[in-house]
């Protein structure tokens, strides 16, 4: 008999958490029973025809900061109950509300084995002088109840132990990519052409990316720029490409089914992120064979392209030709503008960086990551 396996996420909109899990969906159907549990009928990638899905609510997408806080352990409670109903072996959840509500379920007596993954470096996620960042330092507490973390990046578990005193299991298990749908999709036609060099870039747009960095650096960087994503800030993003002039070379191209037919077309991904958990699109650009650019913030950038170096370093005045891309100081127009010419103009460096790139996606390929998967699972059954 199979194991049973629920997977507890938000909802599956286009983010990075959420195309982990559409990846874990299909890798694992075979060997295991899973039930998909959402809590907002937003989708954006595909669920296997296979997969039972379970609404635990149908939220909006935007809600009060009050109202989500009091209705956690009902969520919990009420999640106790479809894991009793599914007979569910295991439960594993992913992101912090989620993960607060997967906890709640065992405190409320189910007798499921809880994985929780947070996918955030969490002390800068809930960095701000604001009531939900001290909720959630509080609530973060409830992590010492399950019977096991799991963190994408070595920074983030880090981050738990040491700054919330997380004292359960954590495991480290990177993002992984399929590399071989990639290089299928990557092929596909786009209808954005130039002769220009093109630096390109993936997220939503939100000040976390940061997107207004690049947009600032492109005033003296005499190159088109593409950007993919949507969010709150497009509309302000738009107001400042055309105060800046720069409407002919910075595109705002939206959210996008296939974006590895962008990026194999683009010359350079670059990445202007003020805080991390572990970018699956740094992974999908080097899968693309492009070089990247990418600020050194906490974390996943600096594991991602420098792996031998110490994951505590951040850059502060200089740039760093790192093994696989270069890294930038947060925040930094000026060294970002530096490193975005340099890889304009050195024609060693870059196609240096272009073949090392592919190199550096093959350790974050499916079939290795879904094993460490596995094994997690096994031990979580046992």
């Amino acid at each position: 008999m199979k194991t049973k396996i629920s997977i507890l996420i938000y909802s599956l909109a286009s983010g990075g958490a959420e195309r982990q899990v559409s990846i874990l969906l299909e890798s694992l159907q075979d060997k295991y029973d899973l039930t998909l549990v959402l809590m907002n009928d937003t989708i954006f990638y595909t669920i296997p025809k296979d997969i039972k899905v379970v609404y635990l609510e149908k939220s909006k997408p935007v809600e009060n900061g009050f109202k989500k806080l009091i209705k956690l352990p009902f969520l919990g409670w009420k999640y106790k109950k479809i894991l009793k109903k599914n007979n569910i072996d295991i439960s594993f959840s992913f992101m912090t509300r989620p993960n607060y509500i997967n906890i709640f379920s065992k405190l409320f007596g189910s007798k499921v084995k809880t994985i929780i993954s947070e996918r955030s470096h969490f002390s800068l996620q809930y960095s701000y002088n604001n009531l939900q960042s001290f909720i959630n330092k509080i609530l973060v507490k409830l992590y010492n109840y399950a019977d096991m973390v799991i963190a994408n990046s070595k920074g983030n578990a880090q981050d738990l132990r040491l700054s919330f005193n997380i004292c359960t299991k954590i495991q480290t298990i990177c993002n992984a990519i399929d590399i071989q749908k990639i290089d299928i999709l990557q092929s596909g036609a786009i209808n954005v052409k130039t002769k220009k060099f093109v630096f390109v870039t993936i997220g939503r747009l939100d000040v976390g990316k940061n997107h207004q960095m690049i947009i600032d650096a492109m005033k003296s960087v005499d190159a088109m720029l593409w950007i993919i994503g949507d969010g709150e800030l497009k509309n302000n993003l738009e107001l400042i490409i055309d105060n800046l002039k720069l409407k002919d070379r910075v595109k705002l191209l939206g959210r996008q089914k296939n974006p590895y037919k962008f990026l194999s077309k683009a010359d350079c991904f670059v990445f202007a992120s003020n805080h991390e958990g572990f970018p699956n699109v740094l992974l999908e650009a080097l899968a693309c064979g492009l070089p990247v650019i990418s600020t050194d913030c906490k974390s996943g950038p600096r594991e991602i392209l420098s792996p031998s170096s110490d994951i505590w370093v951040q850059l502060q005045n200089d740039i760093e030709l790192a093994k696989y891309g270069i890294l930038t100081p947060v925040g930094s127009t000026l060294k970002l503008k530096e490193a975005m010419k340099l890889i304009m103009n050195d024609n060693e460096l870059r196609p240096k960086y272009k073949k090392q790139s592919k190199q550096r996606a093959e350790d974050f390929k499916i079939e290795k990551i879904i094993k460490q998967y596995e094994k997690i699972l096994c031990m979580g059954r046992n």
